[in-house]
């Protein structure tokens, strides 16, 4: 297996204005499975293929096993990598797909069916190894394009957003699936996407970019709960978290009409003046009358185990039709309100965030 450091490393297109990858400085352990995650045009595949060596790398080092890989062509680089596209021959049927880059390095025939039908079994397609790709399934092609990296036995596996073909059922059992294998093999990975579910679900840790800037690394669970940023928080989490204006008192936060208490340390923190506030959907509660924040119902969201109440604050009245509401809340469907009723938001203690309304940083009490 193998380590993978990024080290300032930085990917300059000609004519552009600003880096595609700005002195990205990240860490991967052997064996760890690292996904990259932000919105298109990020840098999150410019950082993988710069890795591949299939991008420059303008300032900076990459390095594999303490090794700077950024001069070595990429077959030199002992990875192997998945594409979004699978990249399959279509002429050649599931296992020489699989053996053919054994095959060029030379391999010994019995080498190759040995290590081929391994992988087969590991991805239940020993059934389909002499069907040619236009007969399988998307979710099948995905899995020939696993096997012929699991074939080469690389150091690195990169994989840059597999699961983006697939139907949205199909794609929730196949990130199980590589996410197991993953673990299964120990190989040290990272994952391109720009689903931060599927980021959340599979990582053992999730790199957050924007603009070519790594905004935070650190496992899911930390991510969800201590974003470094209002960018982080409202990225992190389905539906994202409540992002709202909010103006400091010397006894909290105010929210439309109502003040909401903040932690003593909070408040001797953040400095007089607008804030913004970040509050999660399952961090707010309906509430009886004069309890809390005033809201009134724009759509309700059924979804059988919970619903989702859109929600319009008291003072900002739009269109209820084409508004973005100002709050998502969680709740239990079965006590869930109508569209167009009046409520109030209780925030449950403690799980306010503060955001620096012009820096986006999370202000933190000492």
């Amino acid at each position: 297996m193998a380590t993978v450091t990024f080290k300032d490393a930085s990917r300059i297109y000609p004519k552009a204005t600003r880096k595609a990858v700005d002195r990205l400085s990240l860490e991967v352990g052997d064996g760890e499975f690292v996904v990259l995650v932000g919105p298109s045009g990020c840098g999150k595949t410019t950082s993988l293929r710069m890795l591949a060596g299939l991008e420059a790398v303008d300032e900076g080092e990459i390095l594999i096993d303490d090794r700077n890989v950024v001069n070595l062509p990429p077959r030199s680089r002992d990875i192997a990598m998945v594409f979004q596209n699978y990249a399959l021959y279509p002429h050649m049927n599931v296992a020489e797909n699989m053996g053919f880059a054994l095959k060029i390095a030379k391999l010994k025939k019995s080498e190759i069916k040995a290590r081929v039908q391994e992988a087969a079994k590991m991805l239940d397609l020993e059934d389909y190894l002499q069907r040619k790709p236009g007969q399988l399934s998307g979710g099948q092609r995905q899995r020939v394009a696993m096997g012929r990296a699991i074939v080469r036995q690389p150091r690195v596996f990169l994989m840059d957003e597999p699961l983006s073909n697939l139907d949205a059922k199909l794609r929730v059992a196949t990130r199980s699936q590589i996410a197991a294998l993953q673990r299964r093999l120990g190989v040290t990975t990272l994952y391109v996407t720009h689903d931060q579910v599927e980021a959340m679900t599979m990582g053992d840790r999730v790199a957050v970019m924007k603009d070519g800037l790594l905004q935070q690394v650190d496992m899911p669970r930390v991510l969800y709960d201590s974003p470094v940023n209002s960018f982080v928080a409202g990225f992190i989490g389905s539906p994202a978290m409540n992002l709202i204006e909010g103006t400091m008192a010397s006894d909290g936060v105010m929210i439309g009409p109502a003040v909401v208490a903040v932690p003593r340390a909070l408040l001797t923190a953040a400095v007089a003046g607008p804030v913004t506030v970040g509050l999660r959907p399952e961090a707010l509660r309906l509430a009886g009358e004069s309890a809390g924040i005033p809201a009134v119902v724009n759509l309700v969201e059924e979804l059988g185990s919970e619903a989702y109440v859109y929600c319009q604050l008291a003072g900002n009245a739009k269109d209820a039709i084409t508004a973005v509401p100002d709050v998502i809340v969680r709740v239990d469907p079965r006590s869930a309100p109508n569209s167009g009723d009046k409520v109030e938001l209780h925030v449950e203690e403690d799980s306010m965030l503060l955001f620096d309304c012009e820096s986006g940083a999370r202000i933190t009490g000492t």
